[in-house]
């Protein structure tokens, strides 16, 4: 869902106002509508961006995390656990990744059961390459400026806490 709606008005707001009749005003209705909208339209632009790299954002997202590493090497579940997604997600993106030649999979030194993704050389080049388109277009949030960037990281560090991510001293966006 990543092409523009160009509608005459705001769906989301001509939602909220149908829900303020039926159940009363709820901004936190209409605030959840406008980011699952952005998540669409964020993840179209990404993905769209990272296409002649034949990766998805997912694939890149995992790529960086092995870039940040500090032997270029992690174990599977560590890789979920950082990206915060299932055990078959990363599998499946493993998968993906070590079928284009951008990881390999290899045994795990510390524990003989496990396994580690490793990135390749082309790898590291694929993301070099689709970090710089990926900066060039702010990621998708080009329309706002960097202190307004910052103030929806707070925002959203907000809810992680209170979720619980991760307290709320270690969220590192209040200095900011």
């Amino acid at each position: 869902m990543g092409n523009p709606l160009n509608l005459p008005f705001d769906p989301i707001e001509r939602a909220h106002e149908n829900w303020t009749r039926r159940w009363g005003a709820n901004p936190a209705m209409a605030a959840v509508t406008s980011i699952m909208r952005a998540q669409q339209i964020l993840l179209g632009q990404l993905d769209a961006a990272l296409k002649p790299y034949e990766l998805t954002f997912a694939r890149y997202e995992a790529l960086v995390l092995l870039t940040f590493s500090s032997t270029g090497a992690l174990p599977l579940g560590k890789i979920g656990e950082r990206l915060m997604v299932h055990p078959t997600s990363v599998t499946n993106t493993i998968d993906r990744l070590e079928r284009q030649g951008f990881v390999r999979r290899k045994p795990n030194p510390s524990d003989g059961r496990g396994t580690l993704a490793e990135i390749t050389d082309s790898g590291r080049q694929v993301v070099e390459d689709a970090t710089r388109d990926l900066t060039a277009m702010d990621f998708g949030l080009d329309c706002y400026s960097d202190e307004e960037n910052w103030r929806i990281h707070a925002m959203f560090t907000k809810l992680r806490v209170e979720f619980g991510d991760f307290p709320a001293d270690k969220g590192g966006a209040a200095g900011r």
